[in-house]
């Protein structure tokens, strides 16, 4: 009877939802329904074409990645798990991690990173803990520029891109880190034309900036700077890119923004 009772509520909730623009898969997540899901960005510039391996396998969908590509989501199981990536059609790691508690209705992203003396590996667990009646947009930065030691993102209205007097929308984000940071959900702001710029971190002076660009109600991105290659220690504009996994978008998983400052 218990169980009947949460599916009738989960199918009024995802009525409600579907009503303003949402999803019965985000009712799922929010209510830990789901199983977890898993994708992989790459963000090694110059390096080999990867197949991402989950416990020492690729899963389906997940192989030959090449630079700045971004996979579909995949289901894995709960639990603890061990995630990789290796040149493609090997097995061999050439970095790895480990989730060490996969719960369902999660979001993990695995990121191939350019590592100060080879490749290094970045992990993110989102527990998606967006309200049930929520249409908001989730966004959230990670940092895979090794030559960005700490970076400001502002995602700023389309109509006023003047960062002068307003805070960072995700401050000082870290090189192989998060922000908000892995374990903790994303930041929620409301559909609309916008403007993603970038500064070192501190700064006013941006060194990337964005066409405008629509962020629609309950979109889910991860907004990530990936190097260019041959890019120098100090920070100048051109040296990174702003790539967009669209989490959930099965027909278009990525977008990279075009520089502004510099047309690339």
């Amino acid at each position: 009877m218990k169980m009947i009772r949460t599916m009738a509520a989960v199918v009024a909730v995802a009525s409600v939802l579907s009503a303003c623009g949402g999803g019965s898969d985000d009712v799922g997540k929010e209510l830990g329904l789901t199983n977890p899901e898993i994708h992989f960005i790459h963000a090694i510039p110059s390096g080999p074409a990867v197949d991402f391996l989950v416990n020492g396998s690729a899963p389906s969908g997940q192989t030959n990645i090449s630079y700045k590509g971004v996979t579909n989501f995949t289901n894995i199981n709960t639990g603890s798990i061990n995630v990789g990536y290796a040149a493609t059609g090997t097995t061999t790691a050439l970095s790895s991690g480990n989730f060490p508690d996969v719960s369902k209705g999660h979001e993990y992203t695995v990121l191939a990173l350019p590592g100060v003396t080879g490749t290094d590996i970045g992990l993110i667990d989102d527990p998606f803990d967006k309200g049930l009646l929520s249409n908001s947009a989730r966004v959230r930065g990670f940092n895979a520029s090794a030559n960005a030691t700490n970076l400001d993102l502002y995602l700023v209205q389309a109509s006023n891109t003047s960062i002068s007097a307003v805070s960072p929308t995700m401050s000082a984000v870290a090189f192989k880190s998060a922000v908000p940071a892995s374990g903790q959900d994303s930041i929620y702001v409301s559909g609309g034309q916008y403007v993603l710029i970038a500064t070192v971190a501190g700064s006013k002076t941006p060194i990337f900036q964005s066409q405008a660009f629509s962020l629609s109600n309950n979109a889910d991105w991860l907004i990530t700077s990936v190097p260019i290659a041959g890019a120098l220690s100090q920070l100048l504009p051109g040296q990174i890119h702003l790539l967009i996994a669209q989490n959930g978008n099965t027909s278009t998983p990525s977008v990279e923004l075009t520089n502004s400052l510099t047309g690339a």
